[in-house]
């Protein structure tokens, strides 16, 4: 059964590592992930951008996908199908069609309104036992034609968030907090870093760490992001990091090896069975490796 992220981020951040959210884009991607989170026993988040979501033909095609193949698969990991950078129409969306866990991006409205929108799809997530997500700062680069500067989120705001829902007599309890977990713009980027990247800004995290407590802060943009800094921002709080261009990037290049040794020729290597198999393959070595950085194997046992 799909479940939503509350519990495993809330193990992940009292555990001190992180669940990783792997965007999916087709069969091969679900696949290659679910497989993997289970062969090491990983709980894991699988991120539909609109964008993909629309690929697929829509949200009902993508939950309908994920369930009947984690039911196939017969996954026993903790797995949530969560919405990346929603729409205030696509999180409604997402909700109706199934999803276990909601990202509403209110990053490029005014703060006010941002906290006003994400207080009202707190209720609704809540109501539905779903997980949800809020940003604050903008995340850089591009997706899914929105496009941030990548400037670092204001702690106090973030902090207006992350107390979003919370009863005023249970204020104390974390649990009872509006918003499961909060992305704020440390100076992480989607997509490829440039060779002049500044690198992220640990005193911001540490300051929105401050101020928002125990919520499970997210890390987006985690292609590219050195080691170390990976490990640093889970000591600071981090407890869920976002990773879709490496996996595309590994999967792009080994098809292109595929057909430039020619194995599409060969036989019926023009199948498309066989024809993606080596990026399938990539794509659970690039899952594998982020989930032992990212400390999550094995939490599911």
């Amino acid at each position: 059964m799909l479940v939503s992220a509350t519990e495993m981020l809330k193990k992940a951040k009292e555990g001190h590592y992180a669940v990783g959210q792997f965007n999916i884009n087709n069969l091969e991607w679900t696949k290659s992930v679910l497989l993997t989170a289970e062969e090491l026993k990983s709980p894991v988040i699988l991120g539909v951008s609109e964008g993909a979501g629309k690929y697929m033909t829509g949200f009902g095609t993508v939950a309908a996908m994920v369930k009947a193949m984690h039911d196939e698969l017969g996954i026993t990991v903790p797995v949530a199908l969560h919405l990346d950078h929603g729409t205030y129409e696509g999180c409604y969306k997402c909700i109706k069609a199934g999803f276990t866990s909601i990202m509403f991006d209110g990053s490029h409205y005014p703060i006010d309104e941002n906290v006003a929108k994400t207080k009202e799809l707190v209720s609704v997530a809540h109501a539905m036992g779903m997980s949800i997500e809020a940003e604050v700062g903008s995340i850089g680069g591009e997706e899914d034609g929105v496009v941030g500067m990548g400037e670092c989120a204001d702690p106090d705001e973030c902090k207006r968030v992350a107390d979003l829902g919370a009863d005023p007599e249970e204020c104390k309890a974390v649990a009872d907090l509006g918003v499961t977990m909060l992305a704020a713009g440390i100076g992480n980027i989607h997509g490829k870093y440039p060779a002049n990247w500044q690198g992220l800004s640990f005193e911001t995290l540490d300051a929105i760490q401050q101020k928002t407590g125990v919520m499970p802060l997210v890390l987006h943009g985690g292609t590219g992001i050195p080691a170390d800094m990976i490990k640093k921002a889970i000591d600071l709080g981090v407890s869920k990091i976002n990773v879709n261009t490496e996996c595309q990037l590994s999967f792009a290049d080994a098809t292109r090896k595929y057909i430039e040794a020619g194995k599409d020729l060969e036989g019926k290597g023009f199948d498309p069975r066989k024809l993606l198999a080596p990026g399938a393959e990539a794509i659970k070595a690039t899952v594998k490796e982020k989930m032992e950085l990212f400390g999550s194997v094995g939490k599911a046992e």
